[in-house]
């Protein structure tokens, strides 16, 4: 049985809490209504994806779809990107970069270990609703995203 697109589960590696606080101010404005959660840092989210450390007990369902920074304290994105590359269990899951970088040796790099898009953050807070409802309407609603 099909899911339900609104059960997609997206979880955000920031380490910048403005910058969540905005994302989430942008993903009310484009009527997202997907579940978001987030991560600080590369660490944080390899341990959440694991099952380790502060989230060994953790028992709910892995994301659907990950938005990574590249610049973060502790483990970066770059580094958390392979990671998740890596491991037979969570490879599949559908990594977005999302990050102020315009660097080509960052896009080549993120995309030669396995990113699914390399997204440059939008300035605006128009223009990050609008990148929203451009990744949701692709990753939720066209791609057919495994179970």
């Amino acid at each position: 049985m099909p899911r339900n697109k609104e059960d997609i589960h997206i979880h955000m590696a920031e380490d910048d809490e403005d910058d969540r606080l905005i994302f989430q101010e942008a993903m009310a404005e484009a009527r997202v209504g997907n579940k978001i959660t987030f991560s600080l840092d590369g660490q944080d989210l390899i341990d959440l994806l694991r099952r380790q450390g502060t989230f060994s007990g953790n028992t709910d369902p892995l994301p659907d779809i990950i938005l990574l920074d590249l610049n973060m304290p502790r483990m970066d994105g770059r580094e958390a990107l392979q990671i998740i590359k890596a491991d037979p269990l969570l490879k599949r899951i559908p990594v977005l970069i999302l990050t102020t970088s315009k660097a080509e040796a960052d896009i080549y790099t993120t995309y030669n270990e396995g990113a699914n898009s390399f997204i440059t953050k939008p300035v605006s807070f128009q223009g990050l609703v609008e990148a929203i409802n451009t990744i949701t309407d692709y990753w939720v609603n066209i791609v057919k995203l495994p179970d």
